[in-house]
């Protein structure tokens, strides 16, 4: 594979097969995870109580964490091609291992399987950067931003399908709450055989091989080099800062909101109500993100991220559980900075790596970022025990000051080798 062999219209007539192929796999990700999150938290809590119930979401957030390095780690060796196909295989794997562990009764085996289905989530997180491979410098916010984008699709439509695919699980002998596990499984092999047919030629093994054509030097890169990478890169570490944090923050407010309004004992309906809006203002506006991220900065959004997020810790804070529109509010913007956050922060994170170091650098980030994700998760949960969701978030807004000061170092903004 060399330069001469792709002229800049086929590298751009591939980058577009590329985005597209991975917009469509980002939603099919999107609608088996974000109908299976609510099945397995009701069939861990109907074979190990209340208690159990949370283990679900636990194990795949795990999932996702454990498994970012490895898929980056394949990148690096085989492309994000057979990378990403086998995070989607092995999570249709484990959305079917949580169907055998539902009929068997065995909450061991639902909770291993929410954790392999996990893995596909890690998948998808790789999906949005292997957007940025083969797109130029100012054109990567928006590459990035339309994958993350084409989740809305699935994060909408997955658990709007639960009533068909428990209907559907029915008319099979199975249990009514294993059909989006039926359907998560089915989605994410499509998704599997999608890239492995038609991410072709893989966007990173490209990308590497004309930065070795343009260098003169075939790189080899390792998770060590992705380490080294960032030693010397304060702009790489702002970025995994935005991205973890933002996440973070997002986590600790998005999954006590729903306790928060049921001590007040508003329905059902209301909770998913303002959660969809949430859900709208993580991914609906994310291609005017990636525009504003080209066309004003990176840090610049970022910024414009800290500003959200610390004025929906404050709206969500002073909001009662039965206030509707105020938490509503306060949602929306929860995501609304989360997009900021994650888009320009993975964006920063990607323009200074070498196209050899990228799926490194970008797996280190998720793993980063998932940790973080299921540490809030948890500490949330405390707080609102102890205290109250009001205490949750002026909490929250703590992480984005420490980002607000970040992005206010001058030395953060500039690279630096060391």
């Amino acid at each position: 594979m060399t330069v001469d062999a792709h002229k800049a219209t086929d590298i751009v007539l591939i980058q577009r097969r590329a985005v597209s192929t991975l917009s469509i796999t980002q939603m099919l990700s999107g609608i088996a995870v974000a109908g299976s999150l609510p099945a397995g938290a009701l069939i861990a809590a109907g074979l190990g109580g209340d208690a159990a119930a949370g283990l679900a979401q636990t194990a795949g957030v795990l999932g996702a964490a454990v498994l970012a390095l490895p898929l980056a780690r394949m990148a690096l060796a085989r492309g994000r091609r057979i990378a990403l196909a086998t995070g989607y295989a092995i999570g249709a794997g484990g959305a079917a291992v949580v169907v055998v562990g539902a009929v068997a009764g065995a909450l061991w085996a639902v909770l291993l399987g929410c954790l392999l289905l996990g893995v596909s989530t890690a998948a998808g997180y790789q999906g949005r950067y292997a957007a940025t491979d083969l797109a130029p410098a100012e054109h990567r916010g928006r590459a990035l931003a339309i994958v993350v984008w084409a989740g809305t699709i699935g994060a909408v439509l997955g658990p709007n399908l639960l009533e068909f695919t428990g209907n559907l699980a029915l008319t099979f002998g199975l249990p009514q709450l294993t059909g989006p596990y039926v359907l998560a499984t089915l989605v994410l092999f499509a998704g599997a055989l999608l890239l492995v047919l038609r991410l072709r030629p893989d966007p990173y093994l490209l990308a590497r091989s004309i930065a070795a054509r343009t260098s003169g030097q075939i790189a080899h890169s390792s998770l060590r080099d992705g380490l080294a990478h960032l030693r010397g890169h304060r702009r790489a570490l702002l970025g995994i800062a935005a991205v973890s944090i933002g996440h973070v923050v997002m986590v600790m407010v998005m999954v006590m909101t729903p306790v928060h309004m049921s001590h007040v004992d508003v329905s059902l309906q209301l909770i998913g109500l303002v959660i969809s809006v949430h859900v709208l203002g993580m991914f609906a506006l994310s291609p005017v993100v990636g525009w504003a991220v080209d066309r004003f900065g990176r840090v610049e959004v970022i910024v414009v991220g800290v500003m959200i997020l610390a004025a929906s810790c404050v709206i969500s804070g002073v909001a009662p559980g039965d206030d509707i529109p105020l938490l509503g509010t306060g949602l929306f913007l929860l995501g609304l900075g989360w997009s900021c956050t994650l888009i320009a922060g993975s964006t920063l994170l990607t323009d200074g790596a070498e196209a050899a170091d990228r799926p490194a650098v970008q797996g280190l980030s998720d793993l980063c970022m998932n940790v973080a994700g299921a540490l809030g998760g948890v500490v949330a949960g405390v707080i609102v025990v102890q205290f109250s969701y009001g205490v949750l978030c002026a909490v929250a807004v703590l992480p984005v000051l420490v980002l607000a000061g970040l992005v206010a170092t001058p030395g953060m903004r500039t690279d630096h080798r060391g």
